[in-house]
């Protein structure tokens, strides 16, 4: 795993919010493109060029690829593979139930105090393992009223306001600015966290104007990024990650064949992300969606490479290694910190 070239400057600025626009313009969505790009020919990759999810890499990721290597734990994460028109039982459309979870268009509630908020119907990335590739975007779309946040105000029982997607801050700043600002004026929610993939494979998302929005909420602001691999981390997501540091900032993985089920590869990745001024929060087990069979981990090989790190790593950088079950009041916690700390 190659070192960065020192630290990012902690005073570090955010970029200008037309760059982030005009990287996500330029997206790659062809196939014989990226493999260009990383210098592979189609004969050695197990690619598909068909797909009903579509390839969609921004190129500030591609740019942290390995060239000529097939096996790149990035390069896995976005390239279609022919083992998605697997038919592989028990895995399925919606696995998570989360139909069953709607209590309004757009909006989810499957645990005690919390709801999540659909703001975004598309993300920057298609990872090939998203447990939203089938979610029917089409039918929880949100207008510039979002009408889900009357369902809100009118339940004081919510606490706390995740927002999901798709990714929300594919939203541009006017229209972010909008909804958090409303969210702010509700009394009865004291958090809002924000799930996103933005600045991991566009780092320019993070502009000024979306540094204000945030800061200007009267609830805490807790930013979950989703960071699979050391090699995610590079001096431009850096540089971003000093410009949030005044929010709380967690990482949750998802344990994938081929791209960091490997301890060495796990216990670097928390370094990392510490040192980048991220907390590790969930080590998350992939979930049964139809066409993300190839990247499995059992549970026995989860829970061994979990302990492998706890052998390494000080307990305040182990992430929970963690399993969603639909109807249960909680992710399910696959290993007992407790045992090893």
């Amino acid at each position: 795993m190659p070192p960065l070239d020192g630290p990012a400057p902690a005073s570090a600025s955010p970029w200008p919010a037309e760059d982030w626009r005009r990287e996500l313009a330029r997206a790659v969505t062809d196939l014989e493109e990226l493999l260009s790009l990383v210098a592979l020919s189609a004969d050695r990759v197990d690619a598909i060029r068909e797909t009903d999810f579509a390839l969609r890499a921004p190129r500030p990721y591609i740019a942290r690829m390995r060239l000529g290597d097939p096996d790149d734990p990035l390069l896995r994460q976005v390239l279609p593979s022919a083992q998605e028109s697997a038919s592989v039982g028990g895995y399925g459309m919606d696995p998570l139930r989360e139909s069953s979870a709607v209590v309004d268009a757009g909006l989810l509630r499957k645990y005690q105090g919390r709801v999540l908020l659909i703001a975004a119907g598309a993300c920057a990335v298609n990872c090939r393992y998203c447990f939203r590739r089938h979610f029917p975007y089409t039918e929880h779309r949100q207008d510039s009223n979002f009408p889900a946040l009357e369902a809100i105000r009118g339940d004081s029982t919510i606490r706390e306001v995740i927002l999901s997607g798709g990714d929300p801050l594919m939203l541009k700043d006017s229209h972010f600015a909008a909804l958090v600002r409303r969210i702010g004026e509700i009394d009865h929610v004291r958090r809002v966290r924000i799930h996103t993939r933005l600045p991991v494979v566009i780092p320019q998302r993070v502009t000024a104007a979306l540094i204000d929005v945030l800061a200007s909420l009267r609830q805490q602001v807790v930013i979950v990024l989703h960071f699979n691999h050391g090699n995610e981390l590079d001096r431009d997501c850096i540089r971003a990650l000093a410009a949030l540091g005044r929010f709380t900032l967690l990482n949750q993985s998802v344990l994938l064949r081929g791209v960091n089920d490997d301890a060495d590869a796990l216990v670097e990745l928390s370094e990392r992300l510490f040192a980048a001024g991220i907390l590790p929060y969930y080590l998350h087990m992939p979930d049964a969606v139809a066409g993300t069979a190839h990247f499995d981990v059992s549970e026995a090989e989860a829970k061994a490479l979990h302990r492998r790190m706890a052998a390494r790593l000080p307990g305040y950088l182990m992430p929970r290694l963690v399993r969603e079950t639909p109807g249960k009041p909680a992710k399910e916690m696959l290993d007992s910190l407790s045992n090893f700390i």
